[in-house]
């Protein structure tokens, strides 16, 4: 049976994709813009969004394995994430990868990391096996949190986090999709990277990478919300970003897992490493 994978024209499922098809793994596609879609041997492609239990159906039909990226952000998110769950569970899915977030818990700082949480807890609810990654913040976005003046601005304090590149996600996910046996059923795995850092310290590596003085500041609560005003976005989106600093500040994103390397064999990727390889990160920044 080929393996669904959600959300593959994304910086993860992308990368999910192509290494299943590296492993010559049957897989089908499930995206919302097919001309968006990898290029990948093996692959089937088909259109299918969160909002369309139809196309769903679809997509699942004869799929015992689902590899699912979570939606992007939305104020319906979790009733997204539902249909996608529930669908699976009616199509005879067996097992679901999920790919969640650290810290995921009911009542968490961070708003979206509630979402998955509850996404979570429906999966367990429908589907017989499950695995959840949950995944730090990536360090392959921290460049982009730079803002003109070249300064990161958000009420984090002193708080670190454990950020994680995209492409140890993808090869973390890609082993346990490809190992198909009952070893990572029921498992929850943090997936971060080597170590947490604080967004001052971050600042220091893009400032070594990019030449430029790239620095931090700790904004207050009510200074995050009064400097986000005016890019005119809706509330639940604001908060959103905000409960991100929020929650580097209070350590829930501070935690550091061996998943990386115990899973494939490697050491996770450092922030400076990462820089050092990817410079069209931070080219913006030069």
């Amino acid at each position: 049976m080929p393996i669904a994978v959600t959300g593959a024209t994304g910086h993860v499922g992308g990368r999910v994709a192509r290494r299943l098809a590296d492993a010559h793994v049957p897989q089908r596609l499930a995206v919302r813009d097919p001309g968006r879609a990898p290029a990948v041997s093996g692959a089937e492609v088909v259109r299918a969004s969160y909002h369309d239990r139809d196309a769903l159906r679809h997509a699942f039909d004869g799929v015992d394995t689902v590899f699912f990226v979570s939606g992007a952000e939305a104020p319906d998110r979790v009733a997204q994430h539902r249909n996608v769950v529930e669908v699976a569970a009616e199509a005879g899915v067996q097992r679901m990868v999920y790919l969640s977030f650290l810290g995921a818990r009911q009542d968490a700082t961070f708003t979206y990391a509630r979402d998955h949480w509850a996404t979570e807890e429906h999966i367990r609810r429908h589907i017989p096996r499950f695995t959840f990654l949950r995944d730090s913040l990536y360090a392959d976005f921290i460049p982009l949190m730079v803002g003109p003046d070249r300064v990161i601005r958000g009420p984090a304090g002193d708080g670190a986090v454990s950020v994680v590149a995209r492409d140890d996600v993808a090869e973390v996910a890609a082993e346990i999709l490809c190992a198909g046996g009952a070893d990572h059923d029921g498992q929850v795995y943090d997936v971060t990277g080597p170590q947490a850092l604080t967004l001052a310290q971050m600042a220091e590596e893009l400032s070594h990478a990019t030449g430029r003085t790239i620095s931090y500041h700790a904004e207050t609560e009510h200074e995050a919300y009064a400097s986000r005003a005016h890019d005119r976005a809706p509330d639940w989106e604001v908060t959103g970003w905000v409960t991100t600093y929020l929650a580097i500040a209070a350590g829930e994103l501070a935690a550091v897992s061996d998943t990386v390397p115990r899973l494939t064999g490697h050491a996770a990727t450092r922030f400076a490493d990462l820089l050092r390889r990817r410079p069209e990160l931070y080219a913006h920044l030069k």
